[in-house]
C-alpha cells in the first residue's frame, strides 16, 4: 500500500510540475500615463518612461505575443517591449464595446500556445474586467493608477495570479 501511494505522489508531482512548466503566462497592464484628456493621446514624458520600465520588467525573457486596443496609447506603450524583445502585435477591436472588446481578447488569448508569455495592454475599464474572465480576482482600477501589473499563470488546474508594481508609483 504504502508503494502504491508513494508511485500516487511521485505521478502527481510530475504532474503539477508538467502543468507549471506549460502553463499560458498572461501579464496585464494599464496603457502608461497620457500627455492630455483628448480622445485619443499620445503618452506624456511619465508615460513614455513607464512604458519603457515595462520592457525592464520582462528581463531576457520576454513576451511572445502583446494584445493591445486599438488606441493609440497601448501600442505606445508596449512598443519598447515590442522593440527589444519582436513580440507580434495584434489590436484587439473596441467597436463592438468594452464587453465584446474583452471576449475577443480573451478568446484571442486562449488560442495562443499552452506556454505562451503574452502582455496585455488596455485600459482601467477593461484590465479588470480581462482578469476576471480569466478567472481571477481584481479590485476595480481607479483613472489614476497606472502602475499595477497584474501576472497570471493559466493551468489546467486553476489560475494563479499575483499582483506588482512597475515604474513609477502612482499617484492614487
Amino acid at each position: 500500500m504504502t508503494r502504491c501511494w508513494t508511485t500516487l505522489t511521485l505521478v502527481a508531482a510530475v504532474w503539477a510540475l508538467a502543468c507549471a512548466a506549460s502553463a499560458q503566462t498572461v501579464v496585464l497592464v494599464r496603457h502608461a500615463e497620457k500627455a492630455d484628456g483628448s480622445r485619443d493621446p499620445v503618452l506624456s514624458q511619465a508615460g513614455i518612461a513607464r512604458a519603457e520600465a515595462l520592457a525592464a520588467v520582462f528581463g531576457q525573457e520576454g513576451p511572445d505575443v502583446v494584445l493591445v486596443s486599438p488606441l493609440l496609447r497601448t501600442g505606445l506603450t508596449a512598443a519598447p517591449t515590442v522593440g527589444v524583445f519582436g513580440a507580434r502585435t495584434r489590436a484587439i477591436s473596441l467597436e463592438e464595446g468594452v464587453d465584446a472588446h474583452v471576449a475577443d481578447l480573451v478568446a484571442d488569448l486562449r488560442g495562443l500556445p499552452a506556454d505562451s508569455l503574452i502582455l496585455v495592454v488596455g485600459h482601467s475599464n477593461t484590465i479588470p474586467l480581462i482578469a476576471r474572465a480569466l478567472g481571477v480576482e481584481a479590485a476595480d482600477m481607479p483613472d489614476c493608477e497606472y502602475d499595477r501589473l497584474i501576472r497570471i499563470d493559466l493551468n489546467a488546474i486553476q489560475p494563479v495570479s499575483s499582483v506588482t508594481r512597475y515604474g513609477a508609483a502612482s499617484s492614487c
